[in-house]
């Protein structure tokens, strides 16, 4: 069994789903590797969901390196179920999707912020407390 970076050796030239730290999720066809989990993509796709609106969008984007600290989950992708699209999502242009996609993230900060405010009025310190947030 394998503790390391090399238990990606099974998954060599086969499609991955990657999600990043930053929620990002890829999907490409894994190349290469190193020891520390860096990742070669090829012909990758970035999905953009806009979950309010049950939406997404593939934006092609080529060749694509991960730094391997940026990955938070990867899996195989099942070639047979690969173009099914679960029944409340439909694909919608790039730009509808990314215009709802920062909506949501806009809202969500907005909310973040209000319950960040709500809980330093009862005394409460988050652990970013003294940090900038962009």
């Amino acid at each position: 069994m394998f503790t390391t970076a090399a238990q990606l050796l099974d998954l060599t030239d086969k499609k991955l789903l990657v999600i990043l730290r930053d929620g990002r999720k890829l999907i490409g066809v894994l190349r290469s590797w190193d020891q520390f989990a860096n990742l070669v993509l090829q012909d990758t796709i970035e999905r953009v969901y806009a979950e309010n609106e049950k939406v997404f969008a593939s934006v092609p984007r080529g060749l694509y390196l991960v730094r391997g600290e940026n990955v938070l989950m990867l899996g195989e992708i099942d070639l047979d179920k690969d173009d099914y699209v679960p029944e409340p999502y439909r694909e919608e242009s790039t730009n509808v999707v990314d215009a709802l996609h920062r909506k949501e993230i806009k809202e969500q900060k907005d909310k973040e912020k209000s319950t960040r405010a709500k809980l330093q009025a009862f005394g409460f310190e988050g652990e970013l407390a003294g940090e900038v947030m962009f």
